[in-house]
């Protein structure tokens, strides 16, 4: 191929001449200078030598320019020569041995002259089109096979995801219809437990009435009982001639006023007054008869209150009749006590003495203001939930979340008595003004009434349905106020363990509840922030306040009774 297409032309000015290089059929012919060329000696001037200059290099520019056209497409167009065509059809069978002897023989033919180029022709393009066409063919084939691999890896691909709808699918349907089943059972409860609601709550409110009711009923049972033994004593001391006379003063001690009457204490008043004249002019004692039948009676076990004693705190409210202003209290002094969280704390009745019971098991007494440690009480084995005074002073009651009630004597710097009978932590607890019981408040939903002077439980208070998380006595009187995570509050007679009545509005845990200090109103707070006032004499919420959303933990009056939440 190469020598097929290599020629080269020289041009003089005068004389064109081809030289041939190559042996192809090419002929060249001489262009003589004179034809065209060549100018006319007579009329040769400088503007006509200047064009005639100029005509020819254009002339011979055109004349490059096709050359070099024509030799590139010479050359693109040449087909393959013969022999390079056998080399090259060896070489691709891997026939190196053949390929060795053809060459051989070949380039010795064509030193020898037997042979030339010509001889050997061209390969036709019909051959060389072939090839091209068989390469284009195995090369579309490996496409074909790659286009096949793929589409079988993208029909199993589609026929996984077509399983995998057909099964979410499948669960879909499973679940709403699950879900459809659910609702349908709930709106059913709903509607069984709507037709519930009204029963319940008229059995509860015939429960209520029928506590009322049995409680009337002891009263008047004890008071027949009274009478019919005081008058079996007139007879006797009639027949002997030795009738008694009561003392005047003891009937005047006995009579109350109606100003201090509490509200569950009103029918107690008039069945208490007989049992007392009876039991002056009487050796039988009609109210040891009563609780001989609920149980047997201890030695020293301590008497009741008959009924509501005069309030001796009235006097001091009378004093703080106008409450602090918020921005008039300042923080005077910060006490670093204990090493765990504060739990409780109570005030001393008659000295600037605080007592603190935390969560490190420990209670401490410090003084006011300087807070100097005065008394550390160790004994308790889990943290401690609550604490009071006795009305005297002298001893402190503290209950813990090791399910028991310690009582500690101040003068004696120890422990002088544990209460062990809850089953669970004992939340809170409470002095009764006399200082001869004891109530506490447990996690088991129970409250228990102690004898501090028997040293036993005299009655355990069951009711609520949660924990019992505060309880207090009404000052100089034997009513109980329970606060309990049932959303409820509830009066108890502590003479007989019996619930006398139940507030029904906190839609939280009530956390605490307390008396005001003349015994005619409740205040109570839940675990989100609410504050009621209640009234004793109608026994119904009178205010409402939502001090949230924080939980309010406690509640208390101060002496002009003006509540304060905490």
């Amino acid at each position: 191929m190469a020598e097929a297409a290599g020629s080269e032309a020289a041009f003089c000015l005068q004389n064109v001449t081809i030289t041939d290089d190559s042996k192809d059929d090419y002929q060249c012919e001489e262009v003589s200078a004179d034809d065209e060329f060549s100018l006319q000696e007579e009329d040769e001037d400088l503007s006509t030598a200047l064009q005639a200059i100029q005509e020819q290099a254009e002339d011979a520019e055109i004349l490059t320019s096709q050359s070099v056209l024509t030799s590139e497409k010479s050359v693109c167009e040449v087909p393959e020569a013969m022999d390079d065509f056998f080399c090259n059809f060896l070489v691709r069978l891997g026939m190196s041995r053949t390929l060795d002897c053809f060459q051989t023989e070949w380039y010795e033919l064509i030193e020898r002259g037997v042979l030339t180029v010509k001889d050997a022709g061209l390969v036709p393009t019909v051959y060389t089109h072939n090839q091209h066409l068989q390469a284009e063919n195995m090369s579309l084939k490996k496409d074909l096979e790659n286009y096949k691999l793929a589409a079988n890896k993208t029909k199993e691909a589609l026929l996984k995801m077509q399983k995998e709808r057909d099964f979410h699918r499948m669960h879909h349907r499973r679940v709403v219809q699950e879900k459809n089943r659910l609702i349908c059972d709930m709106k059913r409860l709903k509607a069984h437990y709507a037709s519930y609601e009204p029963v319940l709550k008229q059995l509860s409110e015939k429960y209520e009435t029928m506590l009322k009711q049995k409680m009337l009923t002891s009263l008047e049972r004890d008071k027949a009982v009274g009478q019919v033994t005081g008058l079996q004593a007139v007879l006797e001391n009639l027949d002997s001639g030795g009738v008694k006379q009561i003392s005047e003063a003891k009937v005047h001690d006995c009579t109350r006023k109606k100003d201090f009457e509490g509200p569950t204490q009103k029918a107690l008043r008039e069945a208490r007054q007989q049992k007392i004249i009876i039991a002056a002019s009487s050796s039988s004692d009609p109210v040891k008869d009563a609780e001989k039948k609920m149980g047997k009676r201890h030695l020293k076990d301590s008497e009741f209150p008959v009924d509501t004693e005069v309030n001796t705190y009235l006097e001091c409210a009378k004093e703080h009749t106008q409450p602090l202003k918020s921005g008039e209290y300042q923080l005077s002094n910060i006490l670093k006590v204990h090493d765990l969280a504060v739990s409780c704390l109570a005030l001393h009745p008659r000295k600037d003495i605080v007592v603190t019971g935390s969560d490190d098991h420990l209670w401490k007494m410090w003084a006011l203001p300087d807070g100097n440690l005065l008394m550390t009480g160790e004994g308790h084995t889990d943290w401690l939930s609550g604490c009071c005074f006795r009305p005297s002073g002298t001893q402190l009651v503290t209950s813990s979340g090791d399910t028991t009630v310690r009582i500690w004597d101040l003068s004696r710097r120890g422990c002088i008595l544990t209460l062990k009978g809850h089953a669970r932590a004992v939340h809170g607890c409470s002095w009764h003004s006399r200082g001869d019981f004891v109530a506490s408040a447990s996690m088991d939903s129970t409250s228990k009434i102690w004898d501090v002077n028997s040293e036993r439980c005299r009655y355990t208070l069951r009711g609520h349905k949660d924990s019992v998380n505060s309880i207090e006595f009404l000052p100089f009187s034997s009513t109980v106020l329970t606060s309990s995570a049932d959303k409820t509050l509830s009066l108890w007679d502590s003479r007989t363990g019996l619930r006398v009545y139940t507030f029904h509005g906190h839609l939280h845990p009530c956390n605490h509840a307390t008396f005001n200090t003349k015994g005619d109103a409740v205040a109570s707070c839940d675990s989100s922030g609410v504050l009621k006032l209640w009234d004793m004499r109608k026994l119904v919420p009178i205010l409402s306040i939502d001090a949230g959303p924080h939980p309010a933990n406690q509640v208390a009056f101060d002496q002009s009774a003006s509540c304060r939440c905490f």
